[in-house]
């Protein structure tokens, strides 16, 4: 049984039956069979189901935000954008998709020869609860242009969330059986990777589970893509406008109530300008709004769960206990619900818990640097490397700065996030792979060389010669 809870009262919501090896097993059967089908639909029309995927979500926007606020707590104006970025995310591969797929002439000894994309089959999609919507459908909406099939094995903790995502796709014209939402335990997700009817894994999670999914993958010999977790630096040196860094700093580390991979955390800035930074950051965050997610100026929400809370809690007492100065916040806040305020750590160092984990909910962590060298040694100080972002005055020397942080993304004077637009993803302990863009779209295909007859009569292939 999955019961899932509201975290701003802690009061159950609804309770679900597990899906048993029946039901999964058929699940995998329909999804093979369909897949057969759609990949061979031309891409043109297999874009429509994107279309429609993205018409559903915008007409039920209103009821699938408050659904994501319910479950896991995000305050009802990001519920909202949440929403509306996974139909913008579908519209961009309608649009893109068959630009990003056609094939790619290759100039050989050959009368033709093409780079081809083709689908791999079904992939298994692993997502989290902090994003309960965008995680899934900037995976989906490129895969499912591709020609994949698609199961879902979604957080405990948002059941509502994914039964709803298979309303979404049903309704939007999916063909019967290429999708279908699993509700599981996690030690039963292996049996899924093993089966011969999974092509592929894709994992949005905690660096310890992806570890674990790698090595099931891998023994399969089957592609995955991992987004784990980040640690992400935001630094800001001591020309940079002040002011500006402060208003998107909060923002990065504070949205999603700080649960995001790719929430800024450990905020690194110049000595010269450390100490203004630090007193504009916390007046901007004593003005932030704790209470009902549901209210739409609340700013900080409940964390999804009570386990995640006290977590946090532990990692930010060890931080003090070692020498860090609190600013403000620093325990939950008593009465119902999981709410923890935001909260600043000033003179955290390297051998400190909040610079070396994840740090996954309100709490920033500022770190002090005599220099923009330093910073970025600071900043390269860390097992994760997914996000990051510089503020400067002079652009050209972060653009220079840019290529030596160990990062998948570097935001100059902006704050880090996803966009359909370009790929995203990291290295080291951040994972491996890309989504979104048109590097997104090619992960989940073979890319096939296709080599037409020699251009004159008796020539020797390249193939032949070797």
């Amino acid at each position: 049984m999955i019961v899932t809870t509201n975290p701003a009262t802690g009061a159950k919501l609804a309770e679900y039956k597990l899906h048993d090896d029946v039901h999964v097993d058929a699940a995998l059967t329909a999804a093979a069979n369909a897949q057969k089908a759609w990949r061979k639909v031309w891409v043109e029309e297999r874009v429509g189901l994107l279309r429609g995927m993205a018409k559903v979500l915008r007409a039920r926007k209103s009821r699938y935000a408050e659904m994501i606020t319910f479950e896991m707590g995000k305050p009802i104006v990001e519920s909202e954008a949440e929403i509306e970025k996974c139909a913008y995310n579908c519209d961009f591969y309608a649009e893109r998709a068959p630009q990003y797929l056609a094939d790619e002439p290759v100039v050989s000894n050959a009368s033709e020869s093409v780079v081809a994309f083709d689908p791999l089959g079904v992939v298994l999609a692993i997502m989290p609860w902090n994003y309960p919507f965008w995680q899934f459908f900037r995976f989906a909406a490129p895969a499912f242009a591709a020609g994949n099939g698609a199961i879902l094995k979604h957080a405990n903790n948002v059941p509502q969330c994914a039964l709803a995502i298979e309303e979404v796709m049903r309704e939007a014209g999916c063909p019967q059986g290429l999708f279908c939402t699993l509700l599981i335990e996690p030690q039963k997700v292996a049996n899924l990777i093993a089966d011969d009817r999974i092509a592929a894994v894709t994992l949005t999670g905690s660096t310890e589970v992806g570890a674990i999914v790698a090595s099931q993958a891998g023994k399969a010999l089957k592609k995955q893509v991992l987004e784990l977790g980040g640690s992400d630096p935001f630094i800001v040196l001591a020309d940079a406008n002040l002011e500006e860094a402060v208003a998107v700093a909060v923002k990065a580390r504070y949205i999603n109530v700080g649960q995001s991979c790719v929430n800024a955390k450990r905020f690194i800035v110049e000595d010269a300008v450390a100490d203004r930074f630090v007193e504009l950051f916390c007046a901007a965050v004593a003005k932030l709004k704790i209470g009902d997610p549901l209210e739409r100026d609340t700013n900080i929400g409940p964390m999804a769960r009570a386990n995640l809370m006290d977590g946090l809690h532990a990692q930010v007492e060890k931080t003090v206990a070692a020498g860090a100065t609190l600013r403000t916040g620093g325990k939950p806040i008593d009465g119902e619900g999981f709410y923890y305020p935001p909260t600043v750590l000033d003179h955290v160092t390297p051998e400190m818990t909040a610079f070396r984990e994840e740090t996954f909910g309100p709490v920033a962590a500022i770190i002090r640097a005599k220099d923009a060298d330093e910073a970025i040694r600071l900043a390269n100080d860390t097992e994760f490397g997914l996000g990051s972002a510089i503020w400067s005055g002079d652009i050209e020397r972060a653009r220079r700065l840019a290529r030596d942080l160990d990062a998948g993304a570097v935001f100059i004077n902006g704050m880090v996030a996803s966009d359909p637009r370009y790929p995203f993803g990291g290295i080291k302990r951040s994972g491996y792979g890309r989504e979104l863009g048109i590097y997104g779209i090619r992960e989940f295909v073979n890319i096939k060389t296709v080599w037409i007859g020699p251009t004159k009569a008796g020539a020797t292939t390249p193939m032949a010669r070797e």
